[in-house]
């Protein structure tokens, strides 16, 4: 068994200081230097999972191959790794309490007192370990802020680990705030002093600070967190502000963090190695045609709503030197009569996943107008769902076509709530209704699609055979394949069995596609999704004919 080390990254001042793109950067350079390893997130709310939590409040919901819905960092672990994560890589406060609850429910631990020392933290110490198995490296990240109250359990549980698996074998690294005052022209490290004085008082002392600033900090500066902060010169880092999130591996790497890493560790490696990194960011900062593309949505006023989605839009435009620029338009503002002055400057119109009913008829609106003026267009989720229905309406003419989810008595339900399907993962037949709980009503996780020869799919793909990722309750109507198909929609990619359709197109247009499932969660900067390369490429090659 190896001898696994950990690195415990913790937040300081304020959120959304950039822990989990820190994480993943640091994960990044330590697999250019040969080290196995995997990332662990943990969240301190109580929600069991983000899975029912509105994305204009907490953001994405990325889901893992097995199906779990997880915080939406994991999804940045996924694009800097080459890892694949899965439900043991992301906990809840929700989620350990649920563990301990059951266990004293069933009485495994004899009638004792549950507490959170011993019982909560050693269910997180539990999940940690279950991680340590056959990697070089385990890397934590705790979600939230040093100081917030639910976030104790899992800061003492960390604190705890170093006693249990040797000092030798761990390392604390904390991420702060260094603000610039304008006014008085100074840096401030004040708040940095407070938030490691906030953890040293629960016992943890930071080994690597890195400070998250405008600028890179000085040396006198470096000095005076390193004196006050009781860490050496050399273990403190910026984190400085980027025009390009891909540039941080070099960032880090152009100061040594990685190697300070490995030394304060003792672990073996190869040099770090950023060739790929570096030619990634030559090209993103050297690309030659700018594109424009409206994602009609209704969670536009979060962009993280979208952020897999945003960032995958943006991967399918590197290799070819395009650089995207996304238009959040709220799917509730637009109608049929507007759309032409919404829509008419885009060069793509994509509809994103969603759930309810609100904003519907808006995307249909944009649907329309993208198939009427031959817009390249691209569905994903609820946008197939919502392709489905307007092409039914519009081409097809079946005019009360809708969906069982925004109208449970519709005469014409193209899309439907499934009642039996066959779930490939478990080889067994699910049985759900409009009675049965969210989480346990929805397709979750990665299937097969089986793609016809000669679409634009197979095209894109350049294969037949496909696994992605799902995360929805509503499928498209069977019984509707007939009189649709007699209409023009192609129906490209269905499960293996013929069960499920899983992609829809329609021909004599430069680009029209929706796909049941979500192909953003898989990919990656330095390995775009076909799906996303063929269709940024087509959207290019529409704005120069314009």
């Amino acid at each position: 068994m190896k001898n696994t080390k950990f690195i415990f990254v913790t937040g300081g001042v304020l959120s959304s200081l950039g822990k989990g793109l820190a994480s993943a950067s640091i994960a990044a350079l330590l697999e250019t230097r040969g080290l196995k390893l995997t990332i662990l997130k943990f969240d301190p709310y109580i929600n069991v999972d983000p899975g029912t939590m509105n994305p204009g409040q907490h953001g994405e919901v990325f889901v893992t191959d097995d199906g779990a819905e997880t915080d939406l960092d994991l999804g940045h672990y996924e694009r800097y790794t080459r890892a694949t994560y899965s439900q043991k890589n992301n906990y809840t406060s929700g989620r350990i309490y649920d563990s301990v609850i059951s266990k004293e429910r069933r009485g495994d631990y004899l009638g004792g007192t549950v507490q959170v020392i011993p019982h909560i933290t050693d269910e997180i110490k539990t999940a940690i370990q279950s991680l340590a198995n056959d990697v070089d490296v385990v890397l934590v990240e705790i979600g939230g802020t040093v100081g917030d109250i639910e976030g104790l359990p899992f800061l003492e549980a960390i604190r705890q680990f170093r006693h249990d698996v040797g000092k030798q074998n761990i390392l604390y690294l904390h991420l702060t705030l260094v603000p610039y005052i304008s006014t008085a022209g100074e840096l401030k490290t004040k708040p940095t002093q407070h938030s490691v004085k906030e953890m040293r008082s629960i016992g943890l002392q930071p080994d690597i600070i890195l400070c998250r600033a405008s600028q890179m900090l000085p040396s006198d500066i470096r000095e005076k967190i390193a004196l006050f902060c009781n860490v050496d010169r050399d273990a403190v880092f910026t984190a400085q502000d980027v025009d390009c999130i891909y540039e941080l591996p070099l960032r880090f790497a152009a100061e040594g963090l990685d190697q300070k890493i490995v030394d304060t560790l003792g672990l073996e490696t190869k040099p770090v190695d950023v060739t790929a990194w570096q030619n990634l960011v030559d090209r993103i900062k050297n690309m030659t045609c700018t594109v424009h593309i409206a994602m009609v949505g209704k969670y536009t006023s979060l962009p993280e709503s979208y952020k897999s989605l945003n960032e995958a839009l943006y991967h399918g435009g590197f290799n070819a030197g395009i650089n995207v620029k996304i238009h959040w338009i709220d799917c509730e503002t637009i109608t049929d009569e507007k759309a032409k002055d919404m829509l008419g400057g885009m060069d793509g119109i994509l509809v994103p996943a969603g759930f309810g009913s609100r904003g519907i008829e808006g995307k249909i609106s944009a649907i329309r107008y993208a198939r009427e003026n031959n817009v390249p267009f691209f569905g994903i989720c609820l946008g197939m769902q919502v392709a489905v229905i307007e092409y039914a309406r519009n081409v097809a003419k079946i005019q009360n076509a809708d969906s069982t989810e925004f109208n449970v008595t519709a005469s014409e339900p193209v899309i439907h709530l499934m009642e039996r399907w066959f779930n490939e993962r478990t080889q067994t037949e699910e049985i759900r209704t409009s009675q049965t709980d969210l989480g346990g009503s929805m397709r979750l996780g990665a299937y097969s699609c089986r793609i016809k020869n000669g679409t634009l799919a197979q095209n894109a793909y350049g294969q037949t055979d496909i696994s992605e990722r799902h995360r929805h309750r509503y499928e498209f109507n069977n019984i509707y394949r007939k009189p649709l198909t007699d209409a023009g929609l192609k129906l490209s990619g269905l499960s293996p069995n013929g069960e499920l359709v899983e992609i829809v197109e329609i021909e004599d247009h430069p680009w029209f596609l929706a796909c049941q499932f979500h192909p953003e969660f898989k990919s990656r900067p330095l390995d775009p999704h076909p799906l996303f390369k063929s269709y940024v490429d087509a959207v290019a090659k529409y704005a120069k004919k314009k």
